[in-house]
């Protein structure tokens, strides 16, 4: 069931965010990089029935533009747009979620804006620096970025799934990415390549900070995602922090294949 969404903007500094808020209860705001809000949508209405739920577009994606659209977007700087969401939604402390990219966000941003966030959830977040092979990785990370800028945005998806050790059917990928994207979904893609990946797969966390916060961090990995690149550096991740990281279902976006099923477990961790 599809319930009831306020859509408008904010102001921040060099862009305008487009966020959304359904329901009533206490805050959970649900955030990803690259992936906007509309991704979240079916977890949002299964949500919204006992708590207030945000969702927004990074900046630079989809409807979230930027003055200017050729500089890099850092997980501080997408970690300041969710501290001004929040502190705009006024509802108090809330519960975040971020997945992949949303996920180095919510931890730059429990890093720099703890009081704003009780429950941090990181699921599946792509911190490259936190695994023994990272240097091997940002090497395949530029190669591909090169690829992707020569224009050949196929062979650069297939080397993205290749780093990421996510296999898909040949068939799907073909449907998915075997033809080039045009309008605003060839401008997040070219967003996403060109201005935010590297700077997120190069995000350290600051464990001291984290550990001191007194906010409470959950590391999450989908179900299906043993052995992808996202499942390693989250048990890094969660290795460092001293927690046992938690298991949604589906893999890395399970949020938003399986639902009905995702927001059992996110009950579950609030």
């Amino acid at each position: 069931m599809t319930t009831l969404t306020t859509a408008t903007t904010l102001d921040v500094p060099g862009a305008r965010l487009h966020y959304e808020l359904r329901g009533s209860g206490p805050l959970v705001a649900l955030v990803g990089a690259p992936m906007d809000a509309t991704a979240f949508a079916p977890l949002a209405d299964l949500l919204a029935s006992d708590h207030t739920v945000l969702t927004t577009d990074p900046r630079g994606i989809n409807r979230s533009t930027v003055d200017h659209p050729d500089r890099d977007s850092t997980p501080v700087e997408r970690a300041s747009d969710l501290a001004a969401l929040l502190r705009h939604a006024d509802r108090g402390p809330a519960a975040v979620l971020g997945s992949s990219g949303g996920a180095v966000a919510v931890l730059a941003l429990v890093e720099a804006h703890p009081d704003l966030v009780h429950t941090a959830i990181a699921h599946e977040p792509p911190l490259d620096e936190l695994v023994p092979d990272h240097a091997d990785l940002y090497e395949r990370t530029e190669r591909m970025i090169a690829t992707y800028l020569s224009g050949d945005t196929r062979a650069a998806w297939r080397q993205f799934m290749e780093i990421g050790n996510i296999h898909m059917p040949e068939e799907a990928f073909e449907m998915f990415f075997g033809t080039p994207r045009e309008g605003q979904d060839g401008a997040d893609e070219h967003f996403q390549f060109v201005h935010m990946i590297r700077d997120t797969v190069r995000f350290r966390p600051d464990v001291a900070a984290l550990t001191a916060a007194p906010t409470r961090i959950v590391v999450g990995i989908g179900e299906e995602s043993t052995g992808q690149l996202c499942d390693r550096t989250s048990r890094a991740l969660a290795s460092l922090l001293g927690i046992e990281p938690v298991l949604f279902p589906g893999d890395h976006i399970g949020f938003a294949e399986q639902p009905e099923e995702f927001v059992v477990r996110l009950r579950e961790v609030l």
